[in-house]
């Protein structure tokens, strides 16, 4: 059995840039711009009380049990909604939030106590019935929510309210994670739509909605009778840029006091600050497709690639060498594997080894990379493709838009399309390999090429097991991929750059890219407030 304590939950720089070769073929060009009118006069005065922050774009709904796409999840998150429990960013360690404690009563099943004296923004009390709907709402019901995808997979879970403050939930096989899953799942109210999905919330946050002028800005409120640490502002108003100019522009004018996913080439600036994001970026090789169903040239390809090179003059130096999809911190990270050095002489010989045995090496492989994926996509796409073309291999670059790219990504995959290298940058927001190795390593998995028997069945395994039994079944099964199936040439661990005004403090983590919880901002010392 597991439980934890009830407890109440806590309240609430830059690396430097190395000179590194890069490829002859690759050409870096730096350009400014002098942006006028950036706000256009829609980011609101600064008043000393509005939070105001730069998105890259307009999220496409609100809808809590969408939080876990990163363009819903970075308002919603802990700022409007909240889940029963969440997971500390820094230690990975779970913390009882709405929840006030849990505990696994049966291989099954979990008991969860909730928080008593938590009323929603609408003023309606927060009840363990209220969870137990939310989860149902969410996981079960046809609305297809992102979470229950993402998080839970296929399997429904039964959920029961014992009483108003204690729920219980169970599970089609044992889940020694369930706790964990959970904290992805938004509670909104009982009331709350369930034959469709709603674009503007009700939580039990630090702020609600006060408006949404579609196209121009979203605004929030403080909520005053909100149940923890009041935030230190009392609005907050989103606005949102594609280019990440304008963003940095913004903060350095005093248009805004947050700016989201700026350029690595503002990373000297005072008013910047890196974090780990959890984005790997790594090629999917379609080992359906010849010449790239050969073992031999996916290992040639995973050998071709300098990825310091990629990083240190196409990155600004701020991300780090990956060899396996997910980063330091994750459940089941592996420290014994290292990014695969660059060979290019044994890549070539494994090429023209797979030549002389009839493989169709010079049929043309299309790399498919998304517009704005990540500052500097496109020409980490030419030195991508520079650096397989000199082993040996034909390639050509197809730069697509996002609804294009994700059908290259998710299954069902397309036919008839030729070889594919498609160049993804996957999140592990969870903590653990689990999220990873489910999407990306199964045969079937909903964004995996292709895999095989043997990795399926310890991926299975692996699901459940707990403590140091699954940090190692999940260790030995990424290892594993690099040996036997090599699906991914991983290339990097990405870094995210923020933009903070000197009126504010706030301390980036490796969950700010996907809940960036404005109760932890604060006005600098000195700062009118």
């Amino acid at each position: 059995m597991k439980s934890s304590v009830s407890s109440p939950p806590p309240a609430r720089r830059r690396p430097r840039p190395t000179t590194a070769l890069l490829l002859a073929c690759t050409v870096l060009v730096s350009s400014g711009c002098a942006v006028a009118n950036s706000a256009g006069g829609d980011a609101g005065q600064a008043d000393g009380r509005t939070l105001r922050v730069v998105l890259t774009q307009e999220p496409s709904t609100l809808e809590p049990c969408e939080a876990s796409l990163t363009g819903t999840g970075v308002v919603v998150r802990s700022n409007i909604t909240e889940p029963l429990v969440e997971r500390d960013p820094d230690s990975g360690d779970l913390r009882p939030l709405l929840a006030t404690g849990w505990t696994q009563t049966g291989p099954r099943t979990w008991s969860f106590d909730t928080r008593s004296g938590v009323t929603f923004q609408n003023g309606e009390p927060f009840t363990a019935e209220d969870a137990a709907f939310s989860i149902d709402r969410a996981v079960n019901s046809d609305l297809a929510c992102n979470v229950e995808g993402y998080v839970f997979g296929d399997d429904d879970l039964k959920v029961k309210a014992v009483d108003d403050n204690r729920l219980t939930v169970t599970t089609a096989k044992p889940d020694p994670i369930l706790p964990l899953r959970l904290s992805f799942v938004e509670i909104v109210p009982r009331t709350t739509d369930t034959k469709a999905k709603v674009r503007v919330p009700v939580g039990t946050g630090p702020y609600a909605v006060r408006s949404w002028q579609t196209g121009t800005a979203i605004s929030l409120s403080r909520y005053d009778d909100y149940w923890g640490k009041a935030p230190a502002f009392p609005r907050a108003r989103y606005v949102w840029r594609s280019d990440a100019s304008v963003r940095a522009a913004m903060i350095d004018k005093g248009e805004a006091e947050i700016a989201v996913a700026l350029d690595s080439m503002e990373a000297e600036k005072d008013t910047t600050a890196a974090y780990p994001n959890n984005e790997t970026t790594a090629l999917r090789l379609d080992g359906r497709e010849a010449p790239l169903d050969d073992l031999r040239v996916r290992r040639a390809i995973d050998l071709g690639v300098d990825r310091q090179g990629i990083i240190d003059a196409l990155l600004g130096g701020l991300a780090e060498p990956a060899g396996q999809l997910v980063p330091p911190g994750v459940v089941g990270h592996n420290d014994a594997i290292e990014p695969t050095s660059q060979n290019v002489a044994e890549a070539r010989s494994l090429v023209k080894e797979a030549k002389a045995d009839g493989v169709p090496t010079g049929r043309t492989i299309t790399l498919v990379a998304r517009n704005g994926m990540f500052s500097g996509v496109s020409e980490t796409a030419e030195a991508l493709q520079y650096q397989m073309e000199q082993i040996g291999l034909s390639v050509r670059v197809r730069m697509a838009d996002t609804a294009t790219q994700l059908q290259y990504q998710l299954r069902p995959l397309p036919k008839n399309v030729g070889p594919i290298a498609l160049l993804i940058m996957h999140g592990n927001q969870a903590g653990d390999a689990a999220f990873t190795t489910s999407q990306y390593l199964l045969s079937d998995g909903p964004q995996s090429a292709f895999g095989t028997k043997d990795l399926d069945r310890r991926i299975a395994g692996a699901g459940l097991l707990s403590g140091e039994k699954r940090q190692k079944a999940f260790a030995d099964l990424l290892a594993r991929q690099n040996e036997t199936v090599v699906q991914y040439t991983h290339i990097a661990h990405m870094t995210g750059l923020l933009g903070l005004s000197p009126s504010i403090r706030y301390e980036p983590n490796s969950a700010t890219g996907d809940e960036l919880r404005l109760a932890e901002v604060g006005p600098a010392e000195g700062a009118k407030h």
